[in-house]
């Protein structure tokens, strides 16, 4: 099939080089919002005994509780997914009418693309037309102790996007790099202008990158154009004594321009999914007061500090959701119960028709 041809079938490429699969079913501007698995990381393989709520043991359930609760489709994990088994997902995909996208490990060298090629394989024939994958080891400021680190990282990250893009253009299937706490968006945009690949763009996650001292907005300005997936959040902060605490919280109680940021998804590519990433756990400290944190970090000065910092305080909420202290079943209520004030939230706000 000719490159021309190809596009026309499956959609256009934008601002940043990535196809944009518009007529793949399921991929339109009224779909549903979906659920990112760690929107359920308390209830997800649970070992909680819960009569309510039940553990989630594979994507079936899965999708099957998010459907009930008017969810549009699910991101989750693709491990160790027998063809059966993703036949039997498909099976349900499309008897419930909701997308599908996967979460993925890039591969580590060589020798890990057979478990790659196999992984996307399962994930296609489930229907997935995305898949969602991070980069790193963990958050930048608690696993990097120098920037010769993160250029370690960064380097073997770009090798094995390159090692997976043959992969992808094999199966046409895109793959899109999470702002996962360890790209600033400024070297997530340069590994996409690097990479040029219409096999590669990113998942844009509202508010992970506050905690590398961004503006959110800023983030999604500088992302947008590469945007395939997202992980749609809101985001409440507090001050600490080492910084600030930053935590997810439902939908609308934060401090994020959701509008705006919906919109600008959608002018890049207008077929993007948004699924909700509201995760039920205690704020997370940022120290960036305490000398440690900056060792991952070159370039950086005190604007970047003191204008989040102001932000910070600007924005503060009065109290941030804790739950380590509350009982099992306490956890999986409050975190049914944050799932559903997001969605009520996008609906009565009609988020996702945002223009």
């Amino acid at each position: 099939m000719k490159r021309r041809d190809f596009i026309q079938q499956v959609g256009a490429i934008g601002a940043g080089g990535v196809f944009f699969p518009a007529s793949i079913p399921g991929r339109f501007r009224d779909m549903k919002m979906g659920v990112v698995v760690h929107s359920y990381g308390i209830r997800w393989q649970s070992k909680y005994q819960s009569d309510k709520f039940p553990p989630f043991t594979d994507a079936v359930m899965l999708m099957e509780h998010c459907n009930s609760i008017g969810a549009g489709g699910v991101q989750v994990l693709v491990r160790d997914w027998s063809m059966d088994f993703a036949k039997k997902l498909r099976t349900k995909r499309e008897q419930l009418g909701l997308f599908l996208e996967g979460s993925i490990a890039v591969p580590a060298g060589e020798n890990d693309l057979g478990r790659f090629e196999k992984e996307i394989i399962a994930a296609k024939e489930a229907g997935a037309v995305v898949l969602r994958t991070v980069t790193s080891s963990g958050r930048r400021y608690e696993v990097y102790h120098s920037e010769a680190e993160v250029e370690i990282f960064k380097r073997k990250a770009m090798d094995s996007l390159r090692l997976a893009e043959s992969v992808l253009k094999k199966h046409k299937i895109q793959l899109a790099v999470e702002n996962h706490k360890d790209w600033r968006a400024d070297e997530l945009v340069n590994a996409m202008k690097q990479l040029q690949s219409e096999w590669i763009g990113v998942t844009l996650d509202f508010g992970n990158s506050i905690s590398l001292l961004e503006d959110p907005m800023d983030v999604v300005e500088k992302l947008a154009p590469y945007v395939v997936s997202t992980h749609v959040k809101d985001m409440g902060v507090d001050e600490y004594e080492d910084g600030f605490l930053l935590s997810e919280v439902p939908l609308g109680k934060g401090m994020l321009d959701l509008d705006k940021m919906f919109a600008l998804c959608r002018k890049y590519n207008p077929a993007v999914t948004f699924c909700l990433e509201m995760i039920t756990r205690d704020p997370l400290q940022i120290p960036c007061l305490k000398e440690s944190y900056w060792q991952s970090f070159n370039g950086l000065d005190g604007k970047e500090l003191a204008s989040v910092l102001r932000m910070v305080r600007q924005k503060k909420s009065n109290t941030l959701p804790r739950v380590s202290s509350l009982s099992s079943e306490e956890k999986l209520i409050q975190e049914e119960k944050n799932i559903l004030e997001c969605f009520e939230y996008s609906k009565k706000k009609n988020l996702l028709n945002t223009i």
